[in-house]
């Protein structure tokens, strides 16, 4: 059994920091993480690997080792400023961090990694490399996600941000990894199983999220997820 903690990050470009840990005698462990709009940085001890993960458009199969795994979570259109690529260049995919960054600075951070002695350590040292290298991002990535969250239609969020669909479209891609319609359902998806979790009826949950109906919430949570809401849970 895997023991999975999240820790709330008070930084602006963090929507958290955490850690996965499976003891060395575990046999591997395999999760599907779903979208949410995120991008993850993340070391595991054991290979020494650092990686990101994401944003992504499907449910993603994952092995997980034994030993720990910790990252640190980008809000939603903050991941380009961090990692110096458009969102879109990650979507669904797990790329080695020194593809990104440069080699040396990697090096460096793999070992101040490997030097901490516990998951809270290893967790604040990755959360600092990578606030460290952090640039502006994009002044509008916050009233775009607002606007789609709240399901407005794309050209009504192209007006209100005064730009063109098309450059909409493009702003969307670089900064979240999706363009409008697809942030949108990701981010309903991911609101409504946070509300799930914490243990709202399904009915209630379309309702509230913007589904049509029930059917509706259940026949997205299997395309965006693979599963239905109950497994999913």
């Amino acid at each position: 059994m895997t023991d999975y903690i999240e820790r709330r990050s008070t930084h602006e470009a963090f929507a958290c920091t955490w850690s996965r840990t499976l003891p060395a005698e575990a046999s591997v462990a395999h999760v599907a993480v779903v979208p949410d709009a995120c991008a993850d940085v993340m070391w595991h001890r054991e290979t020494g690997r650092v990686f990101v993960a994401g944003p992504d458009t499907r449910a993603h199969p994952t092995s997980v080792s034994p030993g720990w795994l910790v990252g640190v979570r980008f809000r939603p259109g903050r991941a380009p400023a961090g990692l110096g690529v458009p969102a879109s260049f990650i979507r669904d995919e797990r790329v080695d961090l020194d593809q990104l960054w440069p080699a040396d600075r990697v090096r460096r951070l793999v070992d101040e990694l490997g030097a901490t002695t516990s998951v809270l350590a290893a967790e604040q040292v990755l959360a600092s490399a990578v606030a460290s290298g952090l640039t502006e991002w994009d002044p509008a990535t916050p009233a775009l996600l607002e606007r789609v969250a709240r399901g407005e239609r794309v050209a009504s969020v192209a007006d209100a941000l005064g730009w063109s669909e098309r450059q909409l479209h493009r702003r969307s891609l670089a900064a979240f990894g999706y363009g409008p319609k697809v942030l949108q359902r990701v981010v309903r998806f991911d609101r409504a199983v946070k509300m799930a979790r914490r243990g709202a009826g399904l009915a209630s949950v379309a309702n509230e999220t913007g589904y049509a109906d029930q059917a509706h919430l259940a026949r997205e949570v299997r395309a965006l997820a693979g599963v239905p809401m109950t497994a999913l849970l």
